[in-house]
């Protein structure tokens, strides 16, 4: 069911908020990302929060109330960009109310407080038409991104970055290789690790040519040719987080 509504869906678009498109751009020309493009069937689009900056010094960030150590990405830049995107009537209805986003459209901030992101994430996401990731810096975002702006809050595990970037690269080239014709081979997102949606197993060893390096050894059920046996073992050492 997922395949065939990739197939029928003309593109993915993917939009990110950032202060430093350069760190994302070079990414793009390598698969699986250039291979998406070619097929037309994702976009990626970098926007440049500083071209929102709330005045000539660039300003985006400030210091938080309260009191504390770095500075917080201010809600405007972000919410000017946004508005960009999806225009500004329908940004200011979201704001308010929520709901009032296009059909298929997500709006992730990347922060540590945010659910942890999974495969089975990365497979829902896939049915969207629309993605646009706020990526954070310094020392966060102000907390009203994420509450008001976001329609989900992701985290890419529990250790701190320096900013949203990488999770961004790692959110839109998991849901990229899920679309039918960007992998060389198709049936690799079946089998892999964390395949079935319902399952946390990883996938078992894999190993090839030379037989025997300085003494270590090719388990010898794999070499036997005997598909009954191999997929025995293949199944016995998959392992489950």
């Amino acid at each position: 069911m997922l395949e065939s509504k990739l197939i029928l869906r003309k593109m993915i678009k993917f939009d990110v908020l950032t202060l430093f498109p350069q760190l994302l751009k070079p990414h793009f020309s390598e698969l699986p990302f250039k291979k998406a493009k070619e097929l037309k069937k994702a976009q990626y689009n970098l926007w440049n929060l500083r071209d929102y900056a709330l005045d000539s010094y660039g300003t985006v960030d400030n210091k938080s109330y309260g009191g504390g150590v770095g500075m917080v990405l201010m809600i405007e830049p972000v919410y000017k960009a946004l508005c960009d995107i999806y225009g500004e009537d329908t940004m200011e209805k979201h704001v308010k109310g929520k709901g009032y986003l296009p059909k298929n459209t997500r709006i992730i901030a990347l922060s540590p407080r945010g659910k942890t992101y999974n495969q089975n994430m990365a497979r829902e996401l896939s049915k969207y038409d629309q993605i646009t990731l706020i990526c954070g810096r310094y020392e966060g975002m102000d907390a009203r991104i994420e509450q008001y702006l976001a329609t989900d809050i992701i985290s890419i595990g529990n250790f701190i970055l320096s900013g949203g970037e990488l999770p961004a690269l790692t959110v839109m080239e998991s849901i990229s290789r899920l679309i039918p014709g960007v992998l060389e081979k198709e049936d690799a997102t079946k089998i892999e690790s964390f395949s079935d949606k319902d399952s946390e197993k990883i996938e078992y060893p894999q190993y090839t040519r030379p037989e025997d390096f300085m003494g270590l050894k090719v388990p010898e059920v794999l070499l036997s040719g005997n598909h009954a046996e191999i997929e025995k073992w293949r199944d016995k050492n998959s392992t489950t987080q």
